[in-house]
């Protein structure tokens, strides 16, 4: 837990990103939605580790 799960985090967050800009540059919908959801996933357990940070 650490820089480790922090730079997970970015590359998913990429990943949804990329499918996202996909999704909507070849007009696939469920592609797009695929993609936002990994991106508030990834965020919201970057704001866990930051969450965390915070605490020690």
């Amino acid at each position: 837990m650490g820089l480790d799960d922090k730079i997970g985090n970015a590359a998913e967050e990429a990943k949804g990103k990329a499918k996202e800009a996909t999704g909507k540059a070849t007009d696939n919908e469920s592609l797009e939605a695929k993609g936002q959801a990994e991106k508030t996933k990834a965020n919201l357990k970057q704001a866990g580790e930051d969450i965390k940070d915070a605490t020690k």
